[in-house]
């Protein structure tokens, strides 16, 4: 039966993905199979957010500092650099 594989087979078809793609190669492709069954589980689900796409990006912290009680500038009072 082909679906009836013990710790035997498995050990031999772990020993054969290691001889033909080596050890730098193997993990890239099971993180590219777990992102592949992942995608079609949420497209299955009718998930269409990726996790990455939630995350709130915060606006970049200014570097200089602004005085709050400061009038503002007129154009031609402005130092360009």
């Amino acid at each position: 039966m082909p679906g009836n594989v013990g710790w035997q087979g498995a050990l031999v078809i772990v020993l054969v993905l290691l001889l033909v793609f080596g050890p730098k190669r193997l993990p890239e492709m099971g993180r590219s199979l777990g992102r592949g069954m992942r995608e079609f589980k949420d497209s299955i689900s009718g998930n269409d957010e990726p996790e990455a796409e939630k995350v709130e990006l915060t606006p970049p912290a200014s570097t200089a500092p602004v005085a709050s009680d400061a009038p503002p500038r007129a154009e031609s009072e402005r130092v360009s650099s």
